[in-house]
């Protein structure tokens, strides 16, 4: 393996031996030519019943391969696309393959025809055929999809339209924000113009100076493409909701509830238990405020450091051998996975130019493999984001003897694994008397800036779309107006942790997540996510090792059913109840308190 101190290069050989190499031109043509076959034969072939029922089964079958595989190729194209972003030939890939998905979307409409009026009796005898064994969750899902379709003609119109009306809105945006400029005006009194990708670091920038500057420069761009953004969105919703009445979906919810797996019912006690327990979660941000010598955060420094400085850089080696040592302590099968991921060269990590910035965790599925995409400059952050992505990678693996469509799971149920992997670390760093209290105290803040984030900002981000939803079944909402809802958010959910007149008005413009046209409400899985995983560690701390089955036993489970039965499976627990949520909340007062314990002993120590 390639190894150098700012990180490792992955091996993609095990997708294809060559990019549109034979293997890979072999592989599409047969792909395109399956896909082909599935529309025709879907389109002839009548609804679901005890006649047909061996003839969709086969179509299922033959779905469910069709879409591992294109999983596969998907995922080989991201990362070539992510780790050299400076060639077109990849995100040209993309865009093509993209067109292939939209044909095998048109088949999804013929699925969801053959399921929408099937009779209970014969669903579950359908259900009870033997090659069906461990798809019946996402064929139940398709079914209760099915209920909220349109006629073929209309879904299938609905899916052209989409392409140039519905997504155009969405590429709209992301073009105009991607150009975008902002002028900085440096302290020192220098002018610049920079690329609005340069902003959000610039605003969590340790010199609270430069990041009020940045943030006042970035508004007043957006505030010059502010009449867009808001078309954008209005057009969003707008479409969204003819299409739900169309489709017989009662509340502009139900449709974010599905994605994600959840009830209305554990949506509620989780706002239920966030909204009453506010108090101690903007502590920690006037503890923050205090430390850089004010009363409260602008909205803009929700995401800044504490203002120390720290010259402490690890070197790749340094910074995985902190992430091997913490998961293997508490995690021996964990920590295992991670030197073979390392072994297998599953991992990109280098910091080089021509690479997209970010980190994710993506895999196939047909050859069992994951593989984690980040850059590693150094930083305790990076460490963390390391942890971070190998959660998710620890979750797809536990899942890889499962059939595709049992390994489907939300993005509720996807975060948690994710930030698990961050507490296995956050505890390794903490007993480990080779790094400072410095550093420790560095580490502490961005475990509970991460906390504050998820919890207030996220539900500043739901309350505002929920009430821009609500106003949007009337009419447009205008400019002033989308301002006026998102400062009241921000100030209802923050409360004195913000500093008077820091709110961000223009955060609905500046937020990328609004804007996707593929899913609505994308902020409440992570609040979900967190207060999971937090509960899990909780858990898991309580019982030692003996809880690790049950939490492997929760990972198998989450393409099989609700996250309520996947709780309730694996863990005994209702998460239909506010009191599941509160143990999390309530459970941040610990590393609070070290948090200013640390923080009094810095403070000491610079004396």
């Amino acid at each position: 393996m390639k190894t150098k101190d700012q990180g490792v290069q992955w091996d993609l050989t095990s997708y294809f031996p060559s990019f549109n190499g034979p293997e890979m031109l072999d592989f599409k043509k047969k792909l395109k030519a399956d896909i082909s076959s599935l529309q025709k034969k879907a389109a002839k072939l009548a609804p679901l019943s005890a006649r047909t029922a061996s003839d969709w089964e086969k179509l299922l079958l033959a779905a469910e391969s069709a879409e591992a595989r294109l999983g596969h190729i998907f995922s080989y194209t991201g990362c070539l696309e992510a780790a050299h972003a400076d060639k077109d030939e990849y995100s040209s890939e993309t865009a093509s393959l993209s067109s292939l998905a939209a044909e095998y979307s048109k088949f999804g409409v013929d699925m969801l025809r053959a399921f929408k009026n099937v009779p209970e009796k014969v669903f579950a005898a359908f259900l009870k055929r033997e090659k069906i064994k461990g798809a019946e969750h996402s064929l139940r899902r398709v079914r209760e999809a099915a209920r909220r379709t349109m006629t073929p003609a209309e879904e299938k119109l609905a899916a052209d339209l989409g392409v140039d009306g519905f997504q155009s809105w969405e590429r709209l945006y992301n073009k105009i924000s991607g150009k975008l400029e902002f002028e900085m005006k440096w302290p020192d009194g220098k002018k610049e113009r920079l690329p609005i990708s340069r902003w959000r670091a610039l605003m969590s920038d340790d010199d609270r100076e430069v990041g009020r500057a940045a943030f006042e420069g970035g508004n007043q761009a957006w505030a010059g493409i502010e009449d867009t953004c808001a078309a954008a969105l209005n057009a969003l919703a707008g479409t969204r909701r003819t299409l739900y009445h169309k489709r017989g979906v009662k509340h502009f919810l139900d449709q974010a509830l599905f994605g994600a797996g959840i009830k209305r019912r554990t949506l509620d006690a989780m706002y239920t238990a966030v909204n009453s327990n506010l108090e101690p979660v903007r502590e920690i941000l006037r503890v923050k405020a205090r430390a850089m010598g004010k009363k409260g955060i602008a909205f803009f420094e929700r995401e800044a450091p504490l203002p120390m400085k720290d010259s402490r850089l690890y070197s790749w080696e340094e910074g995985s051998a902190k992430v091997e040592a913490a998961f293997g302590l508490v995690y021996p099968a964990l920590g295992q996975y991670y030197k073979d991921f390392l072994a297998r060269r599953c991992l990109e990590s280098e910091a080089r130019s021509g690479k997209r910035p970010g980190a994710f965790c993506t895999g196939s599925h047909l050859i069992g493999e994951g593989r984690v995409y980040m850059t590693f400059n150094g930083a305790l952050g990076d460490v963390n984001t390391l942890a971070h992505e190998m959660g998710h990678a620890w979750h797809s693996h536990l899942l890889k003897e499962m059939r595709p469509w049992a390994a489907e799971y939300p993005m509720t149920l996807a975060e948690t694994a994710s930030i698990f992997g961050e507490h296995l670390l956050a505890e390794g760093i903490q007993a480990d008397p080779a790094i400072s209290e410095k550093q420790k105290l560095i580490m502490l803040d961005e475990y509970l800036t991460g906390a504050a984030v998820t919890i207030l900002d996220i539900t500043v981000r739901f309350e505002f779309e929920k009430a821009f939803y609500e106003e949007r079944q009337k009419g447009e909402v205008s400019v002033a107006r989308l301002k006026e809802l998102m400062t009241s958010a921000q100030k209802r959910i923050f409360g004195d942790a913000l500093e008077p007149g820091g709110e961000d008005p223009m955060f609905w413009a500046s937020k990328l997540h609004f804007y996707i046209s593929g899913v609505s409400f994308y902020n409440f899985p992570y609040t979900f996510g967190f207060l999971m995983a937090a509960t899990l560690f909780r858990k898991f701390k309580a019982e030692g090792p003996a809880f690790l089955p049950k939490y492997e036993a929760f990972l198998r489970l989450t393409g099989s059913d609700t996250a309520e039965g996947v709780a309730k499976r694996s863990l005994g627990a209702d998460i239909g109840s506010p009191e599941f949520w509160e143990t999390a909340i309530k459970g941040l007062a610990e590393p609070l308190a070290r948090y200013k314990k640390l923080l009094a002993s810095e403070k000491a120590a610079a004396r």
